[in-house]
C-alpha cells in the first residue's frame, strides 16, 4: 500500500469557516493528515485560539489565519490575494461557511432570504471560481463544499436555506464535470444534526431531542469530527477517481423510510 495516498503533506487547503464547529473540525483532521492549512472567519479570537490549538496539538503544523468575510465581494478577492502569496497555487478548498435564519416561507423579508442565498450559494460560487486558476497549477486538486442534508428532503430549517443547499450540491455535479479536464475534483458532504453551537439551541429541548433522535437510524447527533472525516476522505489522493458526489453524514437519517 502506498502511504502517501492517505497522507496530505505539502498540500495547501483553504478552509473558509474555519474558526468554530464543523470548520475547526476539518481544518484540524486537514492539518493532522499533513496539510498546510489556511483558516478564514469573522471572528479574530477565534481564528487565533483554532490556530493555536492546532499548532499545540500537531507540533510543527503550519496553520495560517485570516480575517474575512466570504460574503463580501472585495474581502473574496483579499482571501485568494492571501492565497496567491503563499506561493504554488492551491490544492483543497472547502467552502464551508454558511448560515440559516429560519422562518416560514411566508414570514421572510427579502432583505433575510437573499442573505441565506448570499452566504450559502453566491460566496461558494464565486469563491471557487476565482480559486480555479490556483486549483489548475496542480495535476490533481480538491473542492468540497458542506452542504446540507435539507438541500436532499424537507427538514425544518426553513424553505431559504433548503433552496440554498440545493444550489450548492448542483453546483458541487455541474462543476465536477465541467472541471474534471482541468484536474480539479468537486464534491460535498450533507451533514444532519451535528452537535455544534449552532445546534445547542433547538437540540436542548427535550422533546425536539427526541425526534430528531427517533427519526435517526443511529439513535444518536453527530460530531463535528464526524463530518471533517468524510471531507477529508474526499481530498486525498486515495479518493482520485471520486467527484460529483454527495456523502450524508447523517446517522441513516435520508434512508429512514416507514
Amino acid at each position: 500500500m502506498d502511504p502517501h495516498r492517505w497522507r496530505l503533506d505539502g498540500q495547501l487547503a483553504l478552509v473558509t469557516g474555519g474558526s468554530a464547529g464543523i470548520g475547526r473540525a476539518i481544518a484540524r483532521e486537514l492539518a493532522g493528515f499533513g496539510a498546510t492549512v489556511l483558516i478564514v472567519g469573522r471572528n479574530g479570537d477565534a481564528l487565533e485560539s483554532t490556530r493555536d490549538d492546532l499548532v499545540e496539538e500537531f507540533p510543527g503544523a503550519d496553520v495560517r489565519a485570516l480575517i474575512a468575510d466570504v460574503v463580501d465581494e472585495d474581502q473574496r478577492r483579499e482571501i485568494l490575494d492571501w492565497v496567491e502569496d503563499q506561493g504554488d497555487g492551491l490544492n483543497i478548498l472547502v467552502n464551508n461557511a454558511g448560515g440559516n435564519i429560519s422562518r416560514a416561507a411566508t414570514e421572510y423579508s427579502e432583505d433575510e432570504w437573499r442573505e441565506i442565498f448570499e452566504v450559502n450559494v453566491f460566496s461558494a460560487f464565486e469563491l471557487t471560481r476565482y480559486a480555479h486558476p490556483l486549483l489548475i497549477q496542480h495535476a490533481t486538486s480538491s473542492v468540497v463544499n458542506v452542504g446540507s442534508v435539507s438541500g436532499m428532503t424537507h427538514v425544518r430549517t426553513g424553505v431559504a436555506y433548503g433552496m440554498s443547499k440545493a444550489a450548492l450540491q448542483q453546483m458541487t455535479r455541474n462543476l465536477a464535470v465541467e472541471w474534471a479536464e482541468d484536474g480539479v475534483r468537486v464534491n460535498a458532504v450533507a451533514p444532519w444534526y451535528i452537535r455544534t453551537r449552532r445546534t445547542s439551541e433547538p437540540l436542548a429541548d427535550p422533546d425536539y431531542l427526541d425526534e430528531v433522535l427517533m427519526r435517526t437510524p443511529m439513535g444518536r447527533i453527530g460530531e463535528p469530527e464526524e463530518v471533517a472525516a468524510a471531507v477529508a476522505f474526499l481530498c486525498l489522493p486515495a479518493a482520485s477517481y471520486i467527484t460529483g458526489e454527495c456523502i450524508a453524514v447523517d446517522g441513516g437519517f435520508l434512508r429512514h423510510g416507514f
